[in-house]
């Protein structure tokens, strides 16, 4: 890389590189940038298209304890709480306390706002 310093009082002010070169820079710089995005992402959960649809129209907590796997007893039980409370929830008949949602939430692995219509 060929580059010249302009100096002002003394110390370095400027730099001026080949106009090729610094398209290599900010090619490169851009190229970290989009690695250290994906980087990023690699630790998020992706979630298929069919439940983000259910998402939309179903009851949360029943969509993410199916996604997951459990049964409502299963989930009952993490969340210490009986079945009938956790089928009037995922019904409709019944609200859940902000307690119960953080342990249904922390029992699903979502945050609690994924879990609010």
């Amino acid at each position: 890389m060929s580059v010249q310093i302009i100096e002002k009082d003394g110390r370095p002010e400027w730099a001026l590189v080949p106009y090729d070169e610094y398209l290599r820079m900010v090619e490169a710089l851009e190229d970290r940038k989009d690695i250290q995005a994906i980087e990023a992402a690699q630790g998020e959960e992706t979630i298929p298209h069919t439940i983000v649809k259910r998402l939309l129209d179903e009851n949360p907590i029943r969509v993410w304890r199916e996604y997951r796997g459990l049964t409502m007893a299963a989930l009952a039980k993490r969340c210490g709480v009986s079945v009938s409370a956790i089928s009037q929830i995922e019904g409709g008949q019944r609200k859940p306390s902000v307690r119960l949602l953080k342990a249904v939430a922390e029992a699903l692995e979502v945050d609690i706002d994924d879990l609010v219509p």
